[in-house]
């Protein structure tokens, strides 16, 4: 920021601002994962805009896409297999049991494709449940 823009805040939130300039990395990291935490909200990273315009050499810049869907992959089911054929059929419950079963004890065994959100709730639940998995 500016000093102009700053200048014109008010003072409490001028006493925050210098405050939080003052910190470390380290420091910064721990005040995010706290106001995280304190208003049950998740911080992202912002990325630069992709707007297509040219770069230093002239040349345009490809467009970041991310990516909306993964397919979820259990390379090893562990020790644990009861937990993990339960944990397949929660997100697959058109799965029998000896389905379930034969999905796991062949690695490496697709989920299938899902939304980034179901994906890493599965990926989640099964190591949970002593799978190691995947996101591809």
């Amino acid at each position: 920021m500016s000093e102009e823009k700053t200048s014109s805040l008010n003072p409490k939130l001028q006493k925050i601002l210098d405050s939080v300039a003052a910190l470390s990395v380290l420091e910064l990291s721990e005040l995010v994962k706290a106001l995280e935490e304190k208003f049950d909200v998740q911080a992202i990273a912002m990325s630069a805009p992709t707007t297509g315009a040219p770069s230093a050499t002239g040349e345009a810049a490809p467009a970041v896409e991310e990516k909306s869907e993964f397919e979820v992959v259990i390379t090893d089911a562990g020790t644990n297999k009861i937990a993990v054929i339960k944990a397949v059929r929660e997100f697959k419950p058109e799965l029998g049991l000896k389905d379930a079963k034969d999905l796991i004890d062949a690695p490496p065994a697709s989920m299938g494709t899902m939304k980034t959100e179901a994906a890493n709730d599965a990926k989640s639940k099964l190591e949970a449940a002593g799978a190691v998995v995947e996101l591809k």
